[in-house]
């Protein structure tokens, strides 16, 4: 199966977001990737459920909602019901993951859950039965244009190993310092879906369609 391109709304154009949106679909990605900080837990503070329902009807993919807020749970269902269609949690965001992930399922939503790099590997190993998707994080995140933390192909490898145990159909994503040639590597550990922002929405809208091929090898 090839691998999927989450073009990341972080490095878009936040004065011509629809736009943006509208562009990198039709340059070939596949869902949207949507980052929610709140200046707590990351060092950053980016958008809310209005942002998301205000790009909602121009996105024709899937939007994949990351969370990165703390407490998570009284903003599940507001993501829900701006438009999300799937929703990433942190263990660490919330007194208990395993509740928060049936929340979102219980919202017609795919809940996933996501591991910072300092986070083991077995923070998974009783929620995959939740999920349909693991998000492993290749930066600290909180910013764009990260380098890529190499340790954390070690920790895909782990997740495709769990997943392919778990005899589930479970997506794997990696998000964090994503080039043509850190995309490969993880890829090859066992990456489904690549989230990427700065190396897709360089150059400009008429660069996103190499860009994004690029990043599919």
């Amino acid at each position: 199966m090839a691998v999927r391109i989450a073009p990341s709304i972080l490095s878009a154009d936040f004065s011509r977001l629809a736009e943006e949106v509208e562009a990198v679909e039709r340059a070939g990605a596949d869902l949207i990737h949507v980052d929610v900080m709140d200046g707590h837990f990351v060092p950053n503070i980016t958008i809310g459920p209005m942002v998301v329902k205000a790009i909602r009807p121009h996105a024709k993919k899937p939007l994949d909602v990351h969370l990165m807020v703390s407490p998570a749970d009284p903003y599940i269902e507001a993501f829900c019901d701006a438009g999300a269609d799937g929703v990433t949690v942190h263990p660490e965001a919330g007194p208990h993951v395993h509740r928060t992930l049936q929340h979102i399922r219980a919202c017609g939503k795919r809940p996933g859950v996501v591991l910072n790099p300092g986070t083991p590997i077995d923070a998974i190993d009783n929620l995959l039965d939740l999920v349909d998707l693991v998000l492993i994080m290749t930066v600290n995140p909180g910013f764009g244009g990260q380098v890529f933390i190499e340790r954390q192909l070690r920790k895909i490898e782990a997740a495709a190993e769990r997943i392919a145990r778990a005899g589930r159909v479970i997506d794997l994503e990696v998000d964090g310092g994503i080039t043509p040639e850190t995309a490969r590597r993880a890829v090859d550990s066992g990456a489904t879906i690549l989230v990427a922002g700065t190396s897709v929405f360089r150059g400009g809208a008429s660069a996103y369609p190499s860009n994004i091929a690029a990043l599919r090898g």
